[in-house]
């Protein structure tokens, strides 16, 4: 089912690869950029906020090292740590989702795919809701849908702005119906969120896809985008199959949804923090 992420399976985002070691079947560098081949340490990734500075490939970012790129240092103040996911379903495909879950805590260090709390970006405070794409595929589950309207609800309370980032395979599958459930779960708390006369920034990363996407990453009052990020309901393979047409190279990609008017802009990752300051004093002085 479109939209349904089991946390492990292909969503078909993989860029194609430039490194013909891989192609041989030899092991990849594990910073290998796939846009141009070059390889990289981490110290040199993270110098460079995990854009390959051949090519401007944006590499993936785990939550906390978002949080830590986008947020004054000190500020940020985590938020509903405690919560973890329940099986009520007892689901169970290659191995219990219970295991899955306690192999996802311990790969990452979070206790599910979101991690939100209070912080300031360049002096001005806000709420982060930023998804670890790390955590079974950055799938949403009820904890997920939790913890991001919770930040929405404290939000309203004290007038803060909420930045989320998003990065996300849609709705996750071993929670069914429930995970379907924080689809309109989300939708109300920025609805809610805009009521009390609040903002939502949303930061669309890659991949943004099923039902995040469907849900809160779209409803931001200004939508950025990093460049190259997929950002579409289902992936262009799933949509290839489903139509049988060629889509366009480009099919679900940042800039064409900036070509469409689905997105407000493309913001290059080293260009981000500097905007989301800008739009945050914007909208805190708007009343």
């Amino acid at each position: 089912m479109p939209g349904m992420s089991s946390g492990h399976i292909d969503v078909s985002i993989e860029h194609k690869r430039a490194d013909p070691a891989q192609r041989d079947g030899e092991k990849e560098h594990p910073n290998t950029c796939p846009g141009c081949g070059s390889h990289y340490r981490d110290d040199e990734l993270a110098e460079h906020l995990r854009v390959c500075p051949q090519c401007g490939h944006h590499f993936p970012v785990r939550a906390p090292e978002r949080v830590s790129q986008l947020a004054d240092a000190g500020s940020f103040e985590e938020e509903d740590a405690e919560l973890r996911s329940a099986d009520p379903l007892e689901f169970f495909d290659l191995k219990p989702y219970t295991e899955r879950l306690a192999q996802a805590e311990m790969d990452t260090g979070l206790g599910d795919a979101i991690l939100t709390g209070k912080a300031s970006i360049d002096g001005h405070p806000c709420r982060i809701a930023a998804m670890d794409f790390s955590f079974l595929g950055g799938s949403m589950g009820s904890v997920v849908g939790e913890r991001f309207a919770r930040a929405c609800e404290r939000a309203a309370e004290d007038g803060a702005v909420v930045v989320s980032v998003s990065a996300s395979g849609g709705a996750r599958m071993q929670e069914g119906i429930l995970a379907l459930m924080q689809l309109p779960k989300t939708v109300v708390a920025v609805g809610e969120l805009h009521d009390s006369g609040g903002t939502l920034i949303s930061v669309l990363a890659h991949p943004t896809t099923g039902g995040v996407t469907a849900s809160f990453a779209s409803l931001g009052d200004v939508i950025l985008a990093e460049p190259g990020a997929l950002t579409s309901f289902a992936g262009p393979r799933v949509v290839a199959q489903t139509t049988r047409e060629k889509l366009p190279d480009d099919f679900g990609l940042a800039e064409s949804n900036y070509r469409f008017g689905h997105v407000d802009a493309v913001v290059p990752r080293q260009d981000l923090r500097p905007t989301l300051a800008r739009l945050l004093r914007l909208f805190r002085g708007k009343g």
